[in-house]
């Protein structure tokens, strides 16, 4: 049902994209450029994606207040596609041709992302994207500030098959049914018969979105997990992980016996969670809100006064800070450090002056956007869940890794290009 829907989607928003490809795209408003908001405000993935807003939102407030964009103020056009996939071409083709948004920082799901791509692509307008994701596309109008599989996938599972990371020897790949949890699986099941583990020891299983009962599922883990060494492998996305950990700690299914890594659960996903019983299942990521460095320190003191000022729900009393928002963050401050350069919005100039950009992280590694692939290098990071909801790291890489878009572990990838050359590449 989910796989039919995202072909639904996605026959949408081509359509859509093409009856609007006659639109022209104009990127300033008077003494304003106008920035695009795309975020699920409402539905199953509101409770990742509202915060993101917010993170572009304060952004956005500290480049007005430093002067704006080549003397311009940023004026921000919020939309709210409420986890709904074709609803997210549709608030695209809002942002681009009515509204003339010159950006658009947006999507969590991949299903919203290529919902939105051949929107962007036939108006030729410019997407920043936050999320790590399952890689196999460029696309000349995106810009992806998330993981890709070899920056978060590859070697949080290398991580579990080490000594140090427990010497896992079976493995469950769980995960929410749509592209990217099952593009990932298919890069990880090839990464883990490279490796030498069987069919057999291997077990994928897939929930909609919004699933919220995991009894049997967590049943049936505890069972697989009888045959070995066994560690959990989730992509889970959005609420359903709220559901799931508690499972996991009503079945007392603590990480020494089968530790849990997760792809898409942060501090944020852990606010409405007891994290006492899962203490030291794991998280990778390219950022932690607990790592210890000066641009850290700014960043989450800027989140947690901006959150305070504002009366953001949750955050008011406690501010957290997580990936996502870190890759946010970058991307719109890159942006920015584009058009100047540029001295321009035009979509195919900032598109040129992004190559080669650079800004210091909150993570404390100076991120690059890679001159031909359009993916930042990042450092990555594998975190064990705290008694208190954040993570201590237990595992990092020396530096930033370079983005690998174009997997391995799939067959045919080693004759692509990695760069982008007009439509995207899937």
């Amino acid at each position: 049902m989910q796989r039919r829907f995202t072909l639904k989607a996605l026959t949408a928003a081509v359509a859509l994209a093409g009856a609007a490809s006659s639109f022209p795209v104009l990127a300033q408003s008077g003494d304003t450029i106008k920035v695009g908001v795309l975020h699920s405000l409402s539905g199953t993935m509101a409770i990742s994606e509202t915060v993101l807003k917010d993170t572009v939102l304060m952004a956005i407030e500290e480049i007005n207040a430093k002067g704006g964009v080549m003397g311009k103020k940023l004026e921000p056009v919020v939309v709210d596609p409420a986890s709904n996939w074709p609803l997210f071409a549709e608030k695209t083709k809002q942002l681009l041709t009515q509204d003339k948004v010159a950006v658009i920082f947006g999507c969590w799901t991949s299903v919203s992302r290529k919902s939105v791509l051949p929107v962007v692509e036939e108006l030729n307008g410019l997407l920043f994207y936050p999320v790590q994701y399952e890689g196999e596309e460029l696309s000349k109008n995106v810009f992806y500030t998330g993981a890709a599989p070899n920056q978060q996938a590859i070697p949080a599972v290398e991580y579990l098959m080490s000594k140090e990371g427990g010497g896992a020897k079976r493995f469950v790949l769980l995960g929410t049914d749509y592209v990217y949890p099952r593009t990932t699986n298919k890069i990880l099941r090839a990464f883990l018969k490279s490796k030498g583990v069987k069919d057999s020891d291997i077990d994928e299983k897939y929930t909609p979105f919004g699933h919220s009962d995991y009894q049997t599922i967590v049943a049936d883990i505890k069972k697989f997990s009888a045959g070995g060494k066994t560690a959990v492998i989730s992509t889970i996305n959005g609420d359903s992980n709220v559901p799931f950990y508690k499972e996991l700690g009503n079945a007392g299914l603590k990480a020494k016996d089968v530790p849990v890594v997760a792809f898409s659960v942060g501090e944020e996903e852990l606010r409405g969670v007891d994290t006492k019983p899962l203490v030291g299942h794991l998280a990778a990521w390219n950022y932690f809100m607990s790592l210890k460095n000066p641009a850290n320190d700014e960043f989450t003191k800027k989140w947690a006064a901006y959150a305070k000022a504002r009366n953001i729900a949750g955050h008011k009393d406690k501010p957290l800070t997580n990936d996502p928002m870190e890759a946010t963050y970058i991307g719109i401050h890159m942006w920015k450090q584009a058009v100047e350069k540029a001295k321009s919005t035009d979509v195919d100039k900032v598109i040129a002056a992004m190559g080669g950009q650079t800004f210091k992280a909150p993570s404390g590694f100076t991120a690059k956007m890679d001159e031909k692939n359009h993916h930042l290098h990042k450092p990555v990071f594998i975190g064990e869940v705290k008694a208190d909801g954040q993570f201590n790291v237990v595992w990092k890489t020396p530096g930033p890794v370079k983005a690998k878009p174009w997997s391995p572990y799939i067959e045919g990838n080693d004759k692509k290009k990695d760069e982008p050359d007009g439509k995207s590449k899937v």
